[in-house]
């Protein structure tokens, strides 16, 4: 089986570099979708309470057989839950839906800066506490730019190991990764292929042509060569196992830059500076 390399955080835990997104598959078709993943070989799942997916998530994991050590399971608070109390019994209903005793990472989906008072800072010190109990081997954010992650800088005791952030060709986030980088958190990436839309570009499908592999394939490895962790989403089979399959080549150098110089600074989701969306 291809062996995924792994990403050191900065607490020591080891996170697969590529792993398989469930956001936007159904709950009725999460349990096919994840099972065929396990079996192709992911073992890194990310889903979150927003999915609305985490049983399913749950149960194909139960069934699938693998040990349980094997598997690197991520899910995210959400966006109603940012109360401190309202975060650890979200969590508790997080650990119970996945059938699980702990969680490999925790994140706080959205920064929500224009919902009350924004103090996303209370809502990191409930994922401390799950932390500190050992109920999450690692604690990190999403979507949160420099600024928000200042702030928790300033007022946090335990830095986020992760932040996951919408990161592909048209949507490159140099600053935002240098940061993270200059703060020793991983950068995780949402929406890598841009939902489809980097796909018939005119350079991605040259390169394609040139490596000889699909322009799925060659964003998902230009990601992995700068560093990310990324986790790209399908129910259709034959790409879930397409995606999986980029371990066999390598973008030179010069090729990478011509990926990185499609930077639009073009956003698929929405801006997390104005993002505030709570779920009634």
């Amino acid at each position: 089986m291809t062996e995924v390399p792994n990403v050191r955080l900065n607490n020591g835990v080891e996170i697969p570099q590529l792993g398989f997104g469930v956001y936007q598959i159904e709950p009725e078709e999460t349990v096919e979708a994840v099972s065929h993943a396990l079996r192709t070989g992911y073992r890194h799942i990310d889903t979150a309470q927003m999915y609305r997916n985490e049983k399913e998530v749950g149960q194909a994991i139960a069934e699938s057989g693998i040990d349980r050590a094997d598997i690197f399971v991520t899910t995210k608070l959400a966006n109603d839950k940012h109360d401190f109390d309202a975060a650890l019994a979200a969590f508790d209903q997080s650990l119970a839906d996945l059938r699980l005793d702990r969680v490999d990472l925790f994140l706080i989906h959205w920064p929500l800066p224009t919902v009350g008072d924004g103090n996303y800072v209370e809502t990191w010190k409930a994922l401390e506490r799950i932390y500190t109990d050992g109920r999450a081997r690692s604690i990190g954010v999403s979507n949160f730019q420099p600024h928000h992650l200042r702030k928790l800088h300033a007022d946090a005791g335990i830095r986020p190991a992760v932040n996951q952030i919408e990161l592909h060709p048209y949507l490159t986030q140099d600053e935002l990764r240098a940061f993270d980088a200059d703060h020793e958190i991983a950068t995780e990436a949402w929406s890598p292929i841009a939902q489809g839309a980097v796909l018939s570009d005119p350079t991605i499908l040259e390169l394609a042509r040139t490596y000889g592999k699909t322009p799925a394939q060659v964003v998902l490895r230009w990601h992995l060569q700068l560093g990310n962790i990324v986790f790209p989403k399908s129910v259709t089979p034959g790409r879930v196992r397409e995606n999986f399959d980029i371990f066999d080549f390598e973008i030179s150098t010069g090729d990478l830059g011509l990926i990185s110089a499609l930077n639009k600074s073009e956003r698929i989701g929405p801006d997390p500076d104005t993002f505030d969306y709570v779920p009634g």
